[in-house]
């Protein structure tokens, strides 16, 4: 049909414009209406720590096991993944357009614990985190102290404490980062003096774990006719430096005993973080 047909009969123009119009409002009331569509394709996110580790070994160790169990997982896309020298990895899986979020989260959550035992002990034990999130930060804030009161240190660790959890808590929020030093007991080793007494790093782990926990100690009473019966308590998880100084590594052959702050040195401060 050329243009000429509807220049000379301007009454079959109108009639098609109209059926056009009448179409185009009839889909228009049809069209779905959101207030925030879901444009971004949905992204679960995973986290695990392996304290003490590079990044190239949090790579080898924690990523690459926790890749292989996650390829394939039901309508994933692609993922992409990422670790730090403090010891952080995280992997974000992003999958098709309409996947249930809440259903990819339990897809991801399953097929992590296929690789749990290929994951050092130390992830495990602290843990790995499966989390739905958004491929882009909503909202940064900056906490500082106007006259210098407090350090960094101070204010993260307040940030941490009092101020996540109240934003964690607020619906429709999926994950809150904190950037920043993490306060934390730093322990500087003396590499002269442990070689002194034949010690290596992990002697001092093997310490640290095993002195310094919360466990039960029991009951004193308990199986005798007593009418009293106590609940034992020790000190669990210490809290400044002079504790830890004082955890003792081992008794020497002259009957003295090896402490940790015979063999370094201790402090609170800043994690550093690469």
């Amino acid at each position: 049909m050329k243009i000429r047909t509807f220049i000379d009969r301007p009454i079959l123009a109108g009639v098609i414009s109209v059926v056009f119009l009448i179409i185009g409002l009839i889909g228009l009331s049809q069209l779905p209406v959101e207030q925030f569509p879901e444009i971004a394709p949905p992204t679960v996110s995973v986290s695990a720590t392996y304290t003490g580790a590079n990044a190239e070994t949090v790579q080898k160790s924690v990523v690459v096991p926790l890749e292989e169990a996650l390829n394939g997982v039901e309508n994933m896309m692609y993922m992409t993944s990422s670790s730090t020298n403090n010891g952080s990895a995280r992997i974000t899986i992003y999958f098709r357009q309409g996947t249930d979020p809440d259903m990819a989260a339990v897809n991801v959550q399953n097929r992590i614990a296929t690789a749990q035992g290929l994951l050092p002990a130390e992830v495990t034990r602290s843990g790995i985190t499966v989390r739905k999130r958004q491929t882009s930060n909503i909202k940064a804030l900056a906490l500082y102290s106007p006259d210098n009161t407090f350090d960094e240190s101070f204010l993260n660790n307040y940030l941490k404490i009092n101020i996540k959890p109240r934003l964690s808590r607020i619906a429709g929020v999926g994950e809150v980062n904190v950037m920043g030093a993490d306060y934390s007991l730093r322990i500087w080793l003396d590499p002269a003096k442990m070689a002194k007494y034949g010690l290596v790093p992990s002697d001092i782990t093997t310490v640290l774990d095993e002195q310094n926990l919360e466990a039960p100690t029991g009951t004193l009473g308990a199986e005798s006719k007593n009418i009293f019966q106590y609940v034992l308590k020790y000190r669990g998880h210490y809290e400044e430096e002079k504790a830890y100084g004082n955890l003792v590594i081992r008794s020497q052959a002259g009957g003295e005993v090896l402490r940790l702050k015979d063999v370094a040195r201790i402090e609170l401060g800043a994690n550093y973080c690469c």
